[in-house]
């Protein structure tokens, strides 16, 4: 049997948003959205919560909270995932600054 000859693999950097460097249109929103809905599945992960009482805080129903705990954020628009942290307890605090070339329009920022 003939050896194979080894191919490097090569690598790209990223720019820290997947759906960027996918060339996805909206990629900010997207990527926004899954910041938030990272945040809110953390906190309610934190609770130890069954899903009828996440659902019950969150005010939607059981199967939407499969969706967010499974991490299809994209079901969920960003005002209702800012809602969701309101529903938790969180601070939400939105900041309008200039935008700087190189600097993505959308950024989502989390103080612990």
């Amino acid at each position: 049997m003939a050896k194979r000859k080894k191919e490097e693999a090569g690598f790209e950097e990223g720019s820290g948003n997947v759906f960027a460097d996918l060339g996805l249109r909206d990629a900010d929103d997207l990527f926004a959205r899954a910041q938030l809905g990272f945040h809110v599945y953390k906190i309610l992960g934190e609770r130890k919560l069954k899903q009828r009482e996440m659902a019950s805080i969150l005010g939607i129903a059981q199967p939407d909270v499969s969706h967010l705990m499974n991490g299809h954020y994209g079901r969920f628009t960003t005002d209702k995932l800012l809602e969701f942290l309101r529903r938790l307890n969180q601070k939400v605090t939105i900041q309008i600054s200039p935008h700087r070339a190189g600097e993505p329009y959308q950024e989502v920022g989390f103080a612990l």
